[in-house]
């Protein structure tokens, strides 16, 4: 079972695993009605800081400290401000966070604590969490603390408001991963009645541990073909694709089978796609559309559809309020959100890039292409193509070395997003020319 093994040797999945009793516990509470909303908000709450002192460690101060900070936000400032200072802080905080990381790899150049960058991980769904909410509050989709910490109230109504902030903040199935659900959804879950909503699926879980189980065994055996070949430091030429587009698939691997733990985490929680869905809202989203991101031919898609509730953030936060340039500010702001590494700034203005020409390409090659047999080619073609350059780019971004980054560009495998490069350069200049 060495699949297994492997697995839970990593420590988030590890903890992750160890977190699926209490998930389970508090489900079972919930359905025999033996909680009050407040002990549920309580329990929740305990959990998230029980398993961040055991993840982060010292470490869980670096995530405590926002959290209080930004929940003191919500309840003391107006609706029109609290997003514009909540975010400003958050961002803040977790750049000095991540420029402590970049001292410990460039100028130390040490490995730094696991637990560091589980913490580092934690804080980054933590700013999902608190930005989500400030634009709730900032746009009236959820009511903010009456009266905020400038009320007369004593401190312990003070902190009975501000529990669902501090709950849904630092909740225990979303501590370490899982998807963005909204504070509306979280409220409905925490509040809804067993009787209403079945609050998990026991064949559910039991198809994601399935395919959990089958990807740690694919994972395995592309570990094996890596550890055999070439790396990328004395690849020969067109071998350098097949690394790069392995290696990629060992990461992907990796992701889908950590997002889909973390989704079975939540569902055990009961905070699934079946609660908290309000009319005309979006549902909850799993972060791990497999059959989408492997078959499709679009790189726009393939944006969209990895990591989705991330994408659908990033989208809100960003773009939509982006009057210049919203794709590439949106790009240029997940490579800051994720740490400013140089692959990251390289991988991710590079994926914006792509994402445009992909647009003008296959808006393009619609108005050309209309027999069937040409379009499979197409199809066939671009959807080899865009695996390709994904790969290159998932490769920049988890580079941190520069060598190893200047290794990848002088690679044959940056052949294919300039070959993307000059289609969009050649096609936006026939454009002109039309009009």
């Amino acid at each position: 079972m060495e699949w297994l093994r492997l697995f839970f040797l990593h420590p988030v999945s590890f903890y992750q695993g160890a977190a699926f009793p209490f998930a389970f516990l508090f489900n079972y509470l919930c359905i025999m009605d033996s909680f009050s909303t407040r002990a549920r908000y309580l329990f929740l709450l305990a959990g998230g800081g029980a398993l961040a002192v055991a993840a982060m460690g010292p470490y869980a101060v670096l995530v405590f400290t926002p959290a209080v900070c930004a929940v003191a936000l919500l309840c003391s400032l107006d609706p029109q401000q609290v997003h514009r200072w909540t975010f400003c802080f958050q961002m803040s905080w977790q750049t000095l966070c991540h420029l402590g990381l970049h001292y410990t790899e460039y100028y130390l150049h040490e490995p730094p604590s696991v637990r560091f960058c589980i913490t580092l991980s934690s804080l980054m769904l933590l700013t999902q969490r608190v930005t989500s909410l400030s634009l709730d509050i900032c746009e009236g989709k959820v009511e903010a603390a009456s009266g905020g910490i400038r009320s007369r109230s004593s401190l312990s109504e003070h902190v009975c408001k501000a529990l669902p902030y501090f709950s849904y903040l630092l909740f225990f199935p979303a501590l370490l991963g899982g998807s963005l659900c909204s504070f509306q959804q979280f409220q409905a879950c925490v509040q809804g009645s067993s009787a209403l909503y079945p609050r998990y699926s026991f064949w559910a879980l039991s198809w994601r541990g399935l395919q959990i189980l089958g990807l740690e065994c694919i994972n395995v055996a592309v570990s094996r073909m890596v550890d055999a070949g070439a790396g990328l430091t004395d690849c020969q030429q067109f071998e350098c694709i097949y690394v790069v587009w392995t290696t990629a698939g060992l990461f992907k691997l990796t992701y889908y089978s950590h997002w889909i733990l973390d989704d079975s985490l939540l569902h055990a929680a009961g905070f699934g796609s079946e609660l908290g869905q309000s009319p005309g809202e979006e549902g909850y989203v799993p972060d791990a559309d497999i059959w989408t991101l492997e078959r499709t031919h679009r790189i726009s898609v393939f944006a969209r559809k990895w990591n989705q509730s991330t994408a659908r953030w990033l989208r809100r936060l960003v773009f939509q309020h982006s009057r210049a340039w919203p794709l590439l500010q949106t790009f240029a702001f997940s490579a800051w959100w994720h740490g400013l590494h140089p692959g990251q700034v390289f991988g991710f203005l590079c994926w914006a890039v792509m994402v445009e020409a992909d647009y003008v390409i296959h808006s393009f090659a619609n108005e050309f292409i209309r027999s069937w047999p040409m379009r499979l080619f197409y199809r066939t073609l671009t959807w080899a193509h865009t695996q390709l350059i994904i790969a290159y780019i998932m490769l920049a971004v988890e580079i941190r070395s520069l060598s190893s980054l200047w290794l990848l560009c002088n690679s044959y495998n940056s052949v294919f997003p300039v070959v993307y490069c000059i289609l969009l350069l050649l096609l936006v200049k026939r454009k002109h020319k039309c009009k």
